[in-house]
């Protein structure tokens, strides 16, 4: 089973993703884990996603995709593989289109996290981390037992300055607005499914289930 996972920062994409890899027994790609790791075999296009990311630079779509398909043409893909931050525009999702017809394969699920932008907001806002063994806290979800002191070593809990709600708000306009056109395309496609990403961890699994249980 080939999956697209899509969702918006602080929807719960990385907690779901874990379930999913270990139920359904497929690997986890992620646009970073792939980058690493071409760089790291010193591949051709990996070394030369290198030299860009070295100069603070944005790497080509064409590296990216050549990459990407490097990644799903190897031997532990061949049963499914769960994709996660790519492909990120229209064109990009084109691309891997052709990559899948190449590999005489196709996308089967786009499952999209969908997230009420102000419970983002809760989501993301409330995030704080101690200044010494940075263990992550939230003020409603998983508050510290003392205010703003940490519960394991008594360190200081901070707020970081990127979870401040206008960089977050920022941070999700961008998600929105960019992620809009790629969502029509796979609506278009006929195998987009939005699950609601709000209530119980498991409960959300189960949504994200019975999605992958429906014909694509």
């Amino acid at each position: 089973m080939n999956i697209l996972f899509m969702g918006p920062p602080g929807a719960g994409k990385g907690t779901q993703a874990e379930r999913i890899v270990s139920k359904y027994e497929i690997p986890h790609i992620s646009t970073g884990d792939m980058f690493r790791a071409a760089m790291a075999n010193e591949t051709p296009l990996g070394l030369i996603a290198k030299g860009y990311i070295e100069e603070g630079q944005l790497v080509p779509d064409d590296v990216t995709i050549g990459i990407v398909e490097e990644r799903l043409a190897d031997a532990d893909c061949r049963n499914g593989f769960l994709l996660d931050g790519f492909p990120r525009t229209v064109d990009q999702a084109i691309a891997l289109d052709k990559i899948m017809v190449k590999l005489a394969s196709k996308i089967d699920h786009v499952v999209n996290l969908d997230v009420d932008m102000d419970i983002l907001l809760e989501r993301l806002t409330g995030r704080r981390i101690c200044k010494d063994c940075s263990s992550t806290y939230h003020v409603v979800f998983n508050p510290a037992k003392v205010v703003d002191v940490c519960d394991k070593c008594q360190g200081e809990l901070y707020q970081r300055k990127d979870d401040n709600e206008t960089s977050v708000g920022t941070r999700l306009s961008v998600y929105a607005s960019q992620t809009k056109p790629l969502l029509e395309y796979y609506e278009k496609s006929g195998n987009l499914v939005n699950v609601n990403g709000i209530g119980e961890i498991d409960s959300v699994f189960s949504e994200i289930e019975n999605a992958l249980r429906s014909p694509s």
